[in-house]
C-alpha cells in the first residue's frame, strides 16, 4: 500500500472513530504507522484540576459558539446551582459572560492552586487576551467546594 493510500485509510479510521465517540460509543485503539501524537493525561485529582478542566472545555465551547449549548451543560455539571443563579444575575446586569467576566473569549488560560480551608479551596485563573507579542491578563479567584469539587464562586482577583 502506498504512503498516500495508508494516510487516507488512517484518516478515514480517525474520522469514523471521532464520529462514534461524538455519538457516545467507545472505540478500540487504532494502530498507525505514523509517529504517535503527544500524550495528554488526567486523573480524578484535586479541585483545581476540575477548575482547569472546566475552563478549558468552557472556553472551547464558547469559542466554537456551540449550537448545542455545551457551555450551559458545562455550567450545569461543574458549577453549583447557587453560583449559576448569581452568574445569571451578574450577566443580566453586565451584559457579559460571568464565567469569563468579559464580553470576549480569551485566547489562553492557566489555573494555579491556592489555599484551602473551611471546606473550600481557591484557585487563580489567569485569562490571556491580545496577541502573543502584547498579551494582557485578567485574574479570577475561583472557589470550589471540597466535598463536591463543584465551583461555588468566581470573582475578579483583588
Amino acid at each position: 500500500m502506498s504512503g498516500i493510500d495508508s494516510s487516507r485509510t488512517t484518516h478515514r479510521a480517525l474520522v469514523a472513530a471521532a464520529l462514534l465517540i461524538a455519538a457516545g460509543a467507545s472505540v478500540p485503539a487504532v494502530a498507525s504507522s505514523t509517529a504517535p501524537a503527544p500524550a495528554r493525561s488526567g486523573s480524578n485529582g484535586p479541585a483545581y484540576d476540575r477548575v482547569a478542566d472546566f475552563y478549558g472545555a468552557y472556553i472551547d465551547a464558547v469559542t466554537d459558539e456551540d449550537s448545542g449549548r455545551l457551555d450551559s451543560r458545562l455550567r450545569a455539571f461543574y458549577l453549583t446551582p447557587a453560583l449559576r443563579s448569581r452568574l445569571a444575575d451578574w450577566e443580566n446586569r453586565q451584559h457579559a459572560d460571568g464565567v469569563l467576566r468579559a464580553q470576549d473569549v480569551p485566547r489562553a488560560w492557566k489555573v494555579t492552586p491556592g489555599d484551602s480551608g473551611a471546606g473550600h479551596t481557591w484557585s487563580t485563573v489567569r485569562l490571556t487576551w491580545g496577541s502573543d507579542r502584547h498579551p494582557t491578563y485578567t485574574y479570577l479567584t475561583v472557589q470550589s467546594d471540597l466535598a463536591t469539587r463543584k465551583i461555588s464562586g468566581i470573582r475578579p482577583r483583588s
